[in-house]
């Protein structure tokens, strides 16, 4: 997977299109990721006892990766990521500027 925890993301596809957050947790096996912000439901929490109020939460749920694109730190635009080789070493590159990220 090309985006990694703290990326910062811009939301092409969904009820979020346009919005932008970092990212907080990536999920590997399903290519999913949570974004900050983004895709959040209410829930309902019937109460356990009779101390425990019942209550509405708002929940983040993870998005496709596909979903999501990389803001680059350098030409501040939102773009595909690439991988290249340097000095032994795998490497994102921005796919428009061609700069390491």
């Amino acid at each position: 997977m090309k985006l990694i925890k703290g990326d910062l993301v811009k939301i092409v596809r969904g009820k979020d299109q346009g919005k932008t957050g970092k990212i907080d947790k990536v999920f590997s096996k399903t290519d999913k990721v949570i974004v900050e912000g983004v895709n959040q439901y209410k829930r309902h929490l019937k109460a356990r006892s009779q101390r425990q109020p019942s209550e509405i939460v708002t929940v983040t749920i993870p998005i496709f990766v596909s979903n999501a694109a990389l803001i680059c730190p350098k030409c501040k635009l939102a773009t595909r990521v690439g991988l290249a080789y340097d000095e032994g070493k795998k490497v994102r590159i921005c796919k428009k500027c061609k700069q390491k990220i």
